[in-house]
């Protein structure tokens, strides 16, 4: 492959936060949110200039150890060579640490970044290999599925390459997020994980996670029962134990709810009238957003009108 030439102008990116798992679908179902991280890139004659602001601006690096700029350098590898000189600019507001998808928000947002300021960049990194490398990075596909593909998805492996489908879901569904005030790292909740679970265990989560998706995108009424798990929040519980009391008291009083991801926040879903009302029942030591669903997955905008 020709080295590629790089557009003069700079791109602004747009990624969603995401919510995995969804109680029953472990490594496999995930749902955007209308909550974003903004990036600008702009190719530039040498060096590398990073400015940070948002969540993480006290934390991240502004170097090659950025996970973004990690994404730009594969995705550049991937598209036939390096810039001279890279310019970004964050806009975060994707929590971290929260189980609300903040690397795949930068990993995804690296890729596409870099494919549009090349010129030919589609022609050269087609979406199916997009999300190949999103999902080598983040070391599994549902997040990043969600994150590039919007809506409501699924993501599964096939013959060694990672394959998802997205599904618009029922636009009567109102997320509400529960955000603690303290991160859990996703290496720490993996890690409770046992390495076998029990055959019933496994075969009811089977049927769940089949019943979720009949109610998320046609049947909400079905989503108390279709958010069961068995296989993973359990067993997290002891790294989060607020949040799965949390989950708790909104199931008993009859509101869905699953740790997003791998925690600590938690996810419930709401019908429109009701979500105001949802937001308000988990009490002091949580932040309580009612999120829009997003359709979109990650793109590309102008670089005008830079509001959320």
């Amino acid at each position: 492959m020709a080295h590629p030439a790089f557009r003069a102008a700079a791109v602004r990116v747009r990624t969603p936060a995401t919510s995995a798992n969804l109680g029953p679908g472990f490594d496999a179902l995930g749902l955007a949110l209308g909550l974003y991280d903004d990036v600008v890139v702009r190719v530039a004659e040498s060096g590398l200039h990073v400015d940070l602001a948002g969540e993480g601006a006290d934390t991240l690096p502004r170097d090659e150890r950025n996970l973004l700029i990690r994404a730009l350098r594969t995705a550049f590898d991937a598209l036939g060579g390096q810039p001279r000189g890279l310019e970004v600019v964050c806009a975060n507001r994707i929590p971290h640490g929260r189980g609300l998808g903040s690397s795949s928000a930068a990993i995804c947002a690296g890729l596409v970044a870099a494919r549009a300021v090349t010129s030919g960049g589609e022609a050269r990194l087609d979406d199916a290999t997009m999300l190949e490398l999103a999902a080598e990075m983040e070391g599994h596909p549902d997040n990043v599925a969600a994150c590039l593909l919007g809506g409501f998805t699924l993501a599964w492996g096939e013959n060694g390459a990672v394959r998802a489908i997205r599904m618009d879901p029922a636009p009567t569904v109102v997320p509400v997020v529960f955000v603690p005030a303290r991160p859990l790292a996703t290496e720490t909740a993996r890690g409770l994980l046992p390495r076998t679970v029990p055959h019933v265990d496994a075969a009811a989560n089977a049927g769940r996670a089949a019943l979720l998706v009949e109610a998320l995108t046609r049947r909400p009424e079905l989503l108390l029962p279709a958010t069961e798990d068995r296989l993973h929040q359990e067993y997290r519980a002891s790294a989060m134990p607020e949040s799965m009391d949390l989950v708790g008291r909104l199931r008993a009083d009859g509101v869905p709810a699953v740790i997003s991801g791998a925690g600590p926040t938690v996810l419930a879903f709401a019908e429109d009238g009701e979500a105001d009302k949802v937001a308000r029942l988990a009490g002091e030591g949580w932040t309580a957003n009612r999120l829009a669903l997003d359709t979109a997955g990650a793109c590309v905008l102008p670089l005008t009108g830079t509001g959320q």
